[in-house]
């Protein structure tokens, strides 16, 4: 299902514009599960059950990377816990500070993989291409090159792997030829294909001021209803986080706001605004099944 990426781009890249950047900067720890759980959960409805096992197995040792590094530099905190080898204090507020640090950084990767998945080459061009056509031709390149050039590496390992001449393959002396070998064949398709795209672009007219562009592109109502819904959350949440209602400190103590129906409002327009795409998906599956049963 991936009924939120038929949307029109616009919408696309306002919502990920919100929640990428409200989390990377909201560290209330209940906006960072609430950014954690929406994001892990709209990347397993994006790509499917496997992305669960794929999640944890890079999510978690960056998580416990994150979580234990910060209190080995950080002593700052009244609540000692204990004292290192070092002399240095380990405290509370070190921990829960680079625990939080840590759920930040693995909820903005699970977004970006969203973003990725949803924000295509040709919705990011379609958007920016007549204001500023170099930069994002250049920044939609980037963000396809690594799915692109991890495809090119397995078919080159495949066929240099038919040959015998994996890097698994012979003596250590063998190996590191062979994985020099297929660097060597990956840089120049690199290069290659750098200036064969550039060449290419640049004798379709890109970037002139008088060329047209073909888009497919509509906005109905259906997507005016949808960025309505996602400007209005994302711009409360961000009125309430000025307004202090997301207060909460972890140095030198950790506080937070007095709970209150303010506070709880702003959490609940952040949850709201992170599970879009989710209630989409959920709403149009109903909607096709109440189709479906009157036929």
């Amino acid at each position: 299902m991936n009924e939120f990426k038929t949307y029109h781009p616009i919408v696309n890249f306002v919502y990920f514009l919100f929640v990428i950047g409200f989390s990377c900067v909201f560290m209330h720890p209940v906006c960072l599960m609430i950014s954690l759980l929406c994001a892990f959960a709209y990347s397993v409805m994006l790509k499917g059950k496997k992305t669960v096992k794929t999640n944890l197995i890079y999510l978690i040792p960056t998580l416990l990377f994150a979580a234990l590094i910060n209190p080995a530099f950080n002593h700052e905190g009244i609540t000692v816990i204990e004292y290192l080898p070092s002399g240095n204090p380990l405290t509370l507020e070190s921990v829960a500070y680079g625990l939080a640090a840590a759920i930040m950084i693995i909820s903005v990767i699970c977004w970006f993989s969203c973003y990725n998945e949803v924000m295509t080459s040709d919705k990011f061009i379609y958007l920016f291409g007549g204001i500023i056509p170099s930069l994002s031709l250049i920044i939609s390149m980037t963000l396809r090159f690594v799915p692109r050039f991890s495809a090119q590496l397995k078919t080159v390992a495949n066929a240099q792997r038919c040959m015998g001449r994996d890097v698994s393959n012979g003596s250590i002396i063998q190996r590191a030829k062979h994985g020099l070998s297929i660097l060597s064949v990956m840089t120049t398709w690199t290069l290659e294909n750098a200036v064969e795209t550039a060449d290419s672009m640049k004798s379709r007219g890109y970037g002139h001021p008088g060329r047209t562009a073909f888009s497919i592109f509509a906005f109905d109502k259906r997507d005016k209803k949808a960025l309505l819904c996602i400007v209005m959350l994302g711009l409360y949440t961000l009125a309430g986080k000025l307004s202090g209602g997301m207060y909460f400190r972890y140095f030198p103590s950790m506080k937070a706001n007095d709970f209150s129906i303010f506070e709880f409002s702003i959490f609940a327009a952040y949850f709201a605004l992170c599970m879009c795409p989710i209630i989409i998906e959920i709403w149009e599956a109903r909607r096709w099944k109440a189709i479906k049963s009157k036929i």
